[in-house]
């Protein structure tokens, strides 16, 4: 796809948002965001799209500025009033007990797999679906990889009365059925995308090509801290709730800030969504857990990365809109990326994200298929709640680092690898449910040797 560059150097702005200190979902401490006008964090972000998009992209910049920033007709308010009411917020921060005891330290488990719809992905599709609305649009559409997008978004879309078209990776149609499902529930038509690997990137083009051709009646419900301004900082907003929740949760029920906030890392938005209300608070540290997968490398002949750890094995160029850190060949190829969990399977990551980390404030790791899946079984044994495979992986990085068995060097692709790396009071976001996962568990569980996993022969015939 031919890119133009269209940024600018504007100085920022202020966030206006309309605050509430009796509704637990309102942030009551407006502070400038870099990104919010000129759409740079650092050296990444920016405007690179074809000209026939330009003309949604000042649009629908226009409509952040006015309705999300500055809570134009009372945009924010009703948005925050629908997270309470449709999506069943706060959720809670829940203290585990077992987990507590294995690391020695105090875990804390931020819930948003018991968000409606069982994942984080709800509060930014909620967010964009609004926001066509009062922009006019006629019909919503957007990309899935693992689906919980797709179905936060069917069903926001179903929720407010919005005409809506998911574009999906067929290979990751074919492992996260019960989602699909759940869309063509909600109304939405389900649109498979069979080139390349048939995965979230492919999905992310084909939805880019929908929307130049109908950029008049149609929004783009972008499902992280990706894209061209003003994408990142918008979905960085829209899900900042889960951090400003988690902040006030923390002083509330423990007294203090926590030491330490991890979160998985695909594209970014529950990572930003769980770091946002923390970065100006040195004492937090902050850990992005991407998938290591296989192992950390890139096969330039193969023209493929058997993981998908952008942060840590990406380097800078452009994709989808922005520039950020991705995984590409030396001649600036975009390679296919892989992952255990088709929500982190993503060649790139939010510019935010290759920001913060080329600062030094938040800390990269990775861990491989293995790990992510021992931890789906550990945490379903030991506390009673199935993660999603996104989730598991940050629940690995406590295993590599502070396990029982834990070893230097266990987490792939950190500086971060000792226990006393992490602090004492540790708070974990489970980003979402994994009912979605079970088939590919099984599967994979199955055709692993999986410390920790429950006997699987009653399932081997079937597989």
């Amino acid at each position: 796809m031919s890119e133009t560059t269209s940024t600018t150097d504007d100085d920022e702005t202020q966030r206006s948002t309309a605050a509430d200190p009796a509704d637990p979902a309102t942030s009551a401490d407006p502070t400038p965001v870099p990104g919010e006008t000129d759409g740079k964090f650092g050296r990444y972000g920016g405007q690179y799209v074809p000209e026939a998009l330009m003309p949604a992209i000042e649009e629908l910049t226009d409509a952040y500025q006015r309705y999300v920033l500055e809570n134009e007709d009372g945009f924010m308010d009703e948005f925050r009033r629908r997270l309470r009411e449709f999506g069943g917020r706060p959720t809670p921060l829940q203290h585990a007990e077992r987990l507590s005891e294995r690391y020695d330290r105090d875990v804390y488990l931020k819930r948003e797999d018991l968000l409606h719809g069982g994942a984080h992905k709800l509060n930014n599709a909620l967010g964009q679906v609004l926001l066509a609305k009062y922009m006019g649009k006629d019909r919503v559409i957007a990309e899935t990889g693992a689906g919980q997008h797709g179905t936060a978004t069917a069903m926001a879309a179903a929720h407010l009365d919005m005409p809506c078209e998911v574009y999906m990776g067929e290979r990751d149609i074919n492992r996260q059925r019960p989602n699909v499902f759940r869309m063509t529930l909600n109304g939405a038509t389900v649109t498979p995308v069979t080139a390349g690997r048939g995965t979230l990137k492919e999905a992310i083009s084909e939805t880019m090509r929908d929307w130049a051709g109908s950029v008049e009646d149609t929004h783009y419900v972008i499902g992280s801290v990706v894209g061209p301004h003003p994408f990142p900082a918008m979905v960085r907003d829209f899900q900042s709730v889960v951090s400003e929740e988690a902040r006030r949760q923390a002083l509330e029920t423990i007294g203090e800030l926590p030491t330490d906030v991890v979160a998985c890392a695909g594209g970014g938005s529950n990572t930003m969504g769980s770091f946002a209300a923390f970065l100006d608070d040195e004492t937090v540290s902050l850990h992005a857990v991407e998938a290591g997968g296989a192992d950390l490398s890139i096969d330039e002949e193969e023209g493929v990365a058997p993981n998908s750890a952008s942060l840590y094995a990406g380097e800078e160029g452009v994709l989808h809109g922005a520039r950020t850190k991705l995984l590409q060949d030396a001649h600036g190829q975009i390679v296919e990326s892989h992952s255990v969990s088709a929500g982190l399977d993503y060649a790139g990551v939010g510019p935010e994200l290759a920001h913060l980390a080329d600062e030094g404030r938040i800390t990269p790791a990775a861990v491989d298929d293995d790990r992510a899946l021992e931890a789906f079984h550990l945490l379903s044994r030991t506390e009673g709640i199935i993660p999603a495979l996104e989730s598991a992986h940050a629940i690995a990085y406590l295993e590599a680092v502070a396990g029982p068995d834990a070893e230097a060097g266990d987490a792939n692709g950190t500086a971060d690898q000792e226990a006393d790396a992490l602090g004492e009071t540790v708070v974990v976001t489970v980003s979402g449910r994994g009912d979605k996962d079970l088939e590919s568990v099984i599967e994979e569980t199955a055709a692993r040797d999986i410390d920790g996993a429950p006997d699987m022969s009653a399932f081997t015939e079937g597989i």
